[in-house]
């Protein structure tokens, strides 16, 4: 159990040599054209080595503040320090920041006659050009930057929710104001709300059918749906940066499939897909450093979440949350009414298709009842088991269904569709 607030000889070697290549790294993409794949995934370990340092650094500090809690799946019940997701969130959105002159170099340099260029000497035609301003990709930067500021709106609403426990009911549209920034940006650049309509249904329907504003109602629904369905399956410690960290490398993996030498180049979907794995690596690299402290048998715990709006149905948000949390619930006892017969007659029946776990007394009246939850629901087919036990399933189970996910999103969807939007031609 990691209790020490400092970090080890060897750590520190270590860490200092991921830096150190880092650094290494990023100086030499200022280069030719640049290189800013190479550069986010340089920054994927400098992110980790910092989040990493920081949290053992900043644990104790969080305790004294009053950022701290009992771990309730050990026996000792320990204290630890909560809300450590908020080290790595700030980490996380400073390599961003940081990232910007690195994804934008080529344009920064070629098209601005800035940067490398300053001896070049400018005809008086191109002052009043304003350089090639006109040729920077101010759509990709608008991008990037409401990719950013929604992810800074997601993380101060977090850190609120930890300091003031915001009610579920309150909280749970939360993340819909959050994505406010890049829905305005996606319908000044693009407004494009036409889907295709599959194959069967064409008949009926037409080829594409635009849905208008329902689109953007969509698209607030589903960043609505992905930081709830995480914090849905806590209860574990570990358990919701694990899942974090599968889903986003699960994304990255769908990301690269868009890029050369795995999709004809240049792939019209290829500068989305490489912004996308821009966001990506930084995440993985703080989220890894966060798992490393908060995994089952180690003394952190987050208490927030850094997902940010991962398009995954398979994120196993299923929980239904009907009875309160913990692994129990008491529904009855001496001098307490008995569950309503609704209540009553759903628990037996959800008992008897193993849904369940209910316990009886001596008149055969429920007393206790296993939550509806997916770690509950688990439980209740595989048997008791030790916490790493479980967290390591439920990563298992995260990976199957992430796995399945790309298969039907690029393989099983041509039964319904003519193409999948890796093919050139198709989108071309």
């Amino acid at each position: 159990m990691h209790t020490s607030n400092t970090l080890s000889r060897k750590e520190t070697w270590r860490l200092l040599a991921l830096v150190g290549a880092g650094l290494a790294i990023l100086n030499a993409t200022f280069q030719g054209d640049g290189a800013p794949l190479v550069a986010s995934i340089a920054l994927c370990g400098i992110v980790f080595a910092v989040a990493f340092s920081l949290i053992r650094w900043l644990g104790p500090a969080f305790i004294k503040a009053g950022l701290k809690g009992k771990d309730m799946a050990k026996p000792s019940r320990p204290e630890i320090p909560e809300t450590m997701g908020a080290v790595c969130a700030v980490v996380y959105l400073m390599s961003l920041i940081m990232f910007i002159p690195f994804a934008f170099y080529k344009d920064i340099v070629a098209a601005t006659s800035g940067g490398g260029n300053r001896d070049v000497v400018i005809e008086s035609q191109h002052i009043e050009n304003g350089r090639f301003l006109h040729r920077f990709p101010h759509g990709k930067l608008a991008s990037y930057l409401s990719g950013l500021l929604s992810l800074q709106s997601v993380v101060i609403l977090g850190i609120g929710d930890d300091l003031f426990d915001i009610r579920w009911r309150h909280k749970v549209l939360i993340p819909a104001f959050s994505a406010i920034p890049m829905l305005i940006v996606y319908f000044v650049d693009f407004g494009v709300t036409q889907v295709v309509v599959p194959v069967p249904l064409q008949p009926y329907l037409g080829d594409i059918v635009d849905l208008g504003w329902l689109y953007y109602m969509y698209m607030a629904a589903v960043s609505i749906f992905c930081p709830n369905a995480i914090n849905m399956l806590a209860g574990i410690n570990g358990i919701e940066v694990a899942q974090s960290l599968v889903i986003a490398i699960q994304l990255l993996f769908n990301d690269a499939m868009y890029l050369a030498p795995m999709t004809p180049y240049p792939h019209p979907a290829t500068d989305s897909h490489l912004l996308s794995i821009y966001f990506l690596l930084p995440f993985i690299g703080v989220s890894t450093a966060l798992l490393f402290h908060n995994w089952c048998s180690w003394a952190i715990r987050t208490a927030i979440s850094l997902e940010w709006c991962l398009p995954w149905l398979a994120s196993l948000g299923i929980s239904a949350k009907l009875l309160p949390l913990g692994c129990w619930t008491l529904l009855s006892r001496s001098g307490r009414a008995p569950p309503s017969p609704l209540i009553d007659t759903s628990l037996r029946l959800l008992h008897t298709l193993r849904l369940v776990r209910i316990t009886q007394d001596e008149n055969g009246r429920i007393t206790e009842s296993s939550n509806l939850t997916l770690l509950n629901l688990w439980l209740v087919w595989m048997g008791p088991m030790r916490e790493d036990q479980l967290a390591w399933h439920m990563v298992a189970v995260q990976t199957v269904c992430g796995m399945i996910g790309l298969f039907v999103r690029h393989r099983l969807a041509l039964l319904v569709f003519h193409h999948d939007n890796r093919e050139f031609g198709f989108i071309a």
